[in-house]
């Protein structure tokens, strides 16, 4: 998918769903893929198990464009995992398309991976100095090989010795002839949680794929948990420690679906309170508050709530741009051919407007957007940020820009302001967003929010952003 296309947003990488113990696992897993498409729209892949032989199947698309009621019928089996992928560096492959498949001595083994490995170059680099050869440039298959290089007597054995060599933030499902089995790295970097769907478990990176299903929510896998869902039911142990858990506030700021709960927290609902916080901190004189769809409404909703001011739908988003639309020409562009947003002239026009979003990159979206405002009429426009300035890369799985092409790593907020062209620009500080969370103990607190202060929680390599396989 064509970066010009996607405006200057970041992508989570990817999501994941896996089923064990339904006639319908395959079927069951595209439903909550579909429930998923918001964290990955590059490609899609189901690989499920019989107990005898393992089928997959993926393309380059969207979940609905890879699948057919035909090829579901192939996906056999009682157990399934599944993925949805956005790529972020190098090129697009429907080798790196996952889950991804191995036949061993062992049997059959299935990867689907959302995050990102911090030292996956160098174990790469390792393995094939130790002669393996590998088949895609993601670092799903690092872990892979280690597992099959592991010489322990079970798989459970096998992927705790590999998932201790690795570092940086994962949700995991392994697919086996016999088993599922659900991993989250040490820190909660990346959300996954369990449910249960008749007699059957389910496990996905967010809550809304169980809503979609009709699955109950158990709770969330706990950071370092193994599940491992047989046969025999569930069983759960940890393969590391974790003393301090750090998911990532993006999730609750823009990539999760207004939909989930998270770790305990319903996004919609702190999102809302972001925005009734960003009032707090930022009252602006004004006439109506719109939200840029869709991300950012709930906040929106929040700040018109806390400050009395009217909430409008001043922009609406075309959701039907696929993977294939093709682009307009550099020309038309310049004429205004809008395809993602186009103004309400009739609650903008005459108006001091408040607009909020949930966070600025680039800038290059924020310019056009408040342009399109004038241009609709607009007398004001006070661009409101429901978190704080992005001012350092993400190495966790999210399709961040490098530190040089952050806005906010390079300008004051005077500079930004005067650069996307608002009457005013207000950030909301980090300290009033995670009083959102009611999270008393900050000592060891939920969150990571590296990419606002530059604290990692993880080591983080010299020259990093060079050695990063395609993810």
């Amino acid at each position: 998918m064509h970066h010009e296309m996607m405006s200057d947003k970041w992508h989570e990488e990817c999501g994941v769903f896996g089923i064990y113990g339904h006639p319908n696992a395959a079927e069951l897993t595209y439903y909550g893929l579909y429930a998923l498409q918001h964290r990955g729209q590059e490609s899609a892949g189901i690989a499920s198990v019989d107990g005898r032989k393992m089928y997959q199947h993926k393309g380059m698309g969207l979940v609905s464009e890879v699948f057919d009621s035909d090829v579901l019928k192939t996906l056999k089996g009682h157990a399934a995992i599944g993925h949805v992928r956005y790529s972020t560096t190098g090129e697009t492959s429907i080798a790196n398309a996952q889950p991804l498949t191995f036949g061993s001595q062992r049997g059959n083994m299935a990867l689907a991976h959302n995050g990102n490995l911090i030292n996956a170059f160098q174990l790469h680099n390792r393995l094939e100095r130790q002669g393996s050869i590998f088949q895609t440039t993601s670092d799903t298959e690092v872990v892979a090989h280690l597992i099959a290089r592991s010489g322990l007597p079970t798989i459970e054995e096998n992927v705790k010795e590999s998932l201790s060599i690795v570092k940086g933030a994962f949700a995991f499902l392994i697919l086996t002839d016999d088993k599922l089995l659900a991993m989250r790295d040490p820190h909660g970097l990346r959300p996954m949680a369990l449910g249960q769907f008749e007699g059957a478990y389910v496990v996905a990176s967010e809550t809304c794929a169980f809503d979609t299903i009709g699955a109950e929510y158990l709770r969330d896998i706990e950071p370092g948990e193994m599940l491992v869902i047989d046969k025999n039911g569930l069983h759960s142990s940890k393969f590391a420690h974790s003393s301090k858990t750090s998911l990532c506030t993006f999730e609750y700021i823009y990539f999760a679906r207004p939909d989930s709960d998270i770790d305990g927290f319903n996004v919609h609902s702190v999102r809302k309170k972001f925005g009734k916080l960003l009032a707090e901190e930022h009252p602006v004189d004004a006439d109506v508050v719109i939200g840029v769809p869709d991300s950012s409404i709930s906040a929106a909703i929040g700040y018109a709530e806390a400050t009395g001011i009217p909430y409008e739908i001043g922009l609406i988003k075309n959701r039907y741009i696929g993977r294939t639309f093709i682009q307009p020409s550099q020309e038309l562009r310049e004429r205004g051919v809008k395809l993602k947003l186009s103004a309400v002239r009739s609650m903008v026009d005459g108006k001091r407007v408040v607009l909020i979003d949930d966070s600025i990159v680039r800038g290059t979206t924020s310019k056009r957007i408040v342009q399109m405002l004038r241009d609709a009429g607009a007398t004001e426009v006070h661009l409101l940020i429901s978190s704080p300035p992005v001012t350092n890369a993400c190495y966790y799985g999210i399709d961040t820009s490098a530190r040089n092409e952050l806005i906010a790593a390079n300008k004051t907020v005077e500079e930004i302001r005067d650069y996307i062209g608002a009457d005013s620009l207000h950030y909301l500080s980090e300290e009033k967003m995670l009083s959102a969370f009611d999270v008393v103990d900050f000592a060891n607190h939920k969150f990571c929010n590296a990419c606002f202060t530059g604290r990692y929680p993880t080591e983080v390599y010299e020259d990093l952003e060079k050695h990063m396989l395609e993810r």
